[in-house]
């Protein structure tokens, strides 16, 4: 199964969008928050069902969690946006949450940094952001997950 993960839109889904027009449709998204509104036109513009968490820029959004925890090909996903386990001073708390809810991929967003890593056993992802990059390379960026047997993942920038 491949996956796209996004975060951290902020209103401007056009060059997600473009890439994924380039790549071909996953057979899953995952947008992790800011903006809920972003997810739903990226949903509807590829076709592909897109599961969304909050971001603490969603307010208004009460018909979705902040916090999702998926099953797919048995393998289970922790997605966050990030804000509520503190990411923007280390993932320990992030990694302790994972680690309590036994999963074995770890989506996140809000720092605008991309990240891959595997700690404990679990992959950890933040794709960054396709649309305000931050962190010293500051390239628009989004994940792809790959789940068969294993978990793998990859940063993709958008140029």
């Amino acid at each position: 199964m491949r996956i796209f993960v996004v975060s951290d839109t902020h209103g401007n889904t056009k060059e997600f969008l473009d890439k994924v027009s380039i790549m071909g449709k996953p057979d899953l998204i995952i947008h992790l928050g800011d903006y809920i509104r972003d997810g739903i036109e990226i949903e509807g513009g590829t076709g592909v069902k897109t599961i969304m968490v909050k971001g603490n820029g969603d307010y208004f959004y009460s018909g979705y969690n902040e916090d999702e925890i998926l099953s797919i090909k048995d393998k289970k996903i922790f997605a966050t946006h990030g804000h509520k386990y503190s990411v923007r001073y280390g993932i320990n708390n992030l990694i302790y949450k994972g680690q309590e809810v036994n999963a074995d991929l770890i989506l996140f967003g809000h720092t605008h940094i991309p990240l891959l890593i595997e700690e404990y056993n679990i992959m950890i992802m933040n794709p960054g952001s396709p649309y305000i990059p931050r962190g010293f390379d500051k390239k628009k960026t989004f994940g792809i997950i790959e789940i068969d047997r294993n978990i793998s993942g990859k940063i993709i920038e958008i140029s």
